[in-house]
């Protein structure tokens, strides 16, 4: 069956991240496949939290390096007052000294959110590339499509009809070969998609019915197929006058938007000075109120087991937010601050030495090439071999460890 294996992410960084995601999804299935609840549904929420509580320590350390922040930012803006009109190098100099000691008195670094962005960012999109094409990652979901493919490539005019509705769900005429696509456009199937596939191929029709009722078995969710939007739903529901699922419908984009707003107003704001008149401040004010909203639309067009993620996610974080709160709230800031302080004099003490010892050496090292008599060329060239007998051995040469080798290998040289 490798013919038909499903396209995974192949994107730089979210691929494999993606792939390993999957291998925890399919791996939570079969656990629900075994126990006699295989539902993708209840697989998605299983999935996101666990995934968040994962990433719960980068949650701690993030909110840590805001209320740092918080009682950093007066210092920091009153050194960017003080240097506002002043623009020549010195004093900009000056500046990113004074701005740079701010930092290390607090024990952070202007980076210091990076590092959760750069691990956090993959994670979310990798993670909605598993649940938005479950089928390529989850293997009992994929078997499910494979014996109605096989027929439906035999058949004529098969593949030019996937092709047709697979353009006109969006995907690129470049990604249509046999060897990957077929379950692909069939898994964005919704309940008019399949009934006109059967209308198409009317000699595949109980292979459709099969594949349909094995599908309605993992798919179910509360009596809503999560491979339907609320959008079709809704206007399914208009044409066949039965209005049984529209309330489970409308309930998904409105829940999404509902947890969104809650997880919001529990995340800690930044607080900064003249709040009222910063333009940053307004639009992080608008964008979350446009968040929520923006939740609501999407998920009312895209499936409902992506609209479950949107959900899962924001009740997921609302608790740890909780947690975290009240763990941060447990802190003695001061006493982290008075902890970074000692930690910075004691690194500067180190920098101070190493610098001063290679300095020291340096001068010996000249001192004892002038002295030998040597011609101008021969002192240069014995200079430069010097040097870089001191800089082989480290990777980068400005650290503090390798000015320190560097005066080891001093002393080395000359007990010879």
């Amino acid at each position: 069956m490798t013919s038909i294996l499903l396209t995974q992410n192949s994107t730089f960084i979210i691929g494999p991240v993606a792939k390993l995601l999957g291998f925890l999804m399919n791996g939570i299935f079969e656990v629900l496949y075994k126990i006699g609840i295989p539902n993708v549904g209840i697989a998605i929420i299983l999935f996101t939290i666990i995934i968040y509580l994962l990433m719960m320590p980068l949650t701690i350390k993030q909110q840590k390096f805001s209320r740092l922040s918080a009682k950093m930012n007066p210092e920091l803006q009153a050194i960017q007052k003080k240097y506002a009109n002043k623009k020549d190098n010195e004093s900009m100099m000056r500046m990113n000294q004074e701005t740079k000691a701010v930092y290390e008195k607090y024990g952070t670094s202007p980076t210091g959110s990076c590092l959760q962005l750069l691990i956090t960012l993959p994670i979310m999109y990798g993670l909605y590339r598993v649940i938005y094409n479950i089928p390529a990652y989850v293997t009992k979901i994929k078997a499910v499509y494979e014996g109605l493919v096989v027929k439906l490539m035999a058949s004529d005019g098969g593949t030019a009809y996937i092709q047709e509705i697979g353009a006109d769900k969006g995907f690129a005429k470049s990604d249509y070969t046999l060897s990957n696509t077929f379950i692909d456009v069939l898994y964005k199937f919704n309940d008019s998609d399949w009934n006109a596939l059967a209308d198409k191929f009317p000699s595949l029709a109980n292979d459709i019915t099969s594949t349909i009722d094995q599908l309605g078995q993992y798919n179910n969710f509360l009596g809503i197929s999560i491979l339907n939007s609320p959008s079709h739903i809704i206007s399914q529901a208009i044409k066949t006058g039965s209005y049984a699922l529209v309330l489970g419908a409308i309930a998904i984009p409105v829940l999404a938007a509902v947890t969104q707003l809650i997880n919001i107003k529990l995340m800690p704001q930044p607080q900064m000075e003249g709040q009222e008149n910063n333009p940053m401040m307004s639009s992080m004010k608008m964008m979350n109120y446009t968040m929520p909203i923006m939740s609501a639309v999407f998920c009312y067009t895209l499936p409902v087991g992506v609209g479950l993620y949107w959900i899962a996610g924001p009740v997921v974080r609302s608790v740890i937010q909780v947690i975290t709160n009240k763990h941060i709230e447990k802190i003695d800031f001061d006493e982290e601050i008075k902890k970074n302080i000692e930690k910075a004099g004691k690194k500067k003490k180190k920098q101070s030495f190493a610098e001063k010892a290679m300095a020291e050496a340096a001068k010996m090292n000249t001192k004892s090439v002038e002295s030998s008599g040597l011609s101008q060329k021969e002192k240069e060239e014995q200079l430069r071999k010097a040097n870089e007998y001191y800089k082989k051995a480290s990777a980068n040469p400005d650290s503090i460890a390798a000015k320190a080798n560097m005066v080891r290998k001093f002393d080395e040289k000359n007990k010879k």
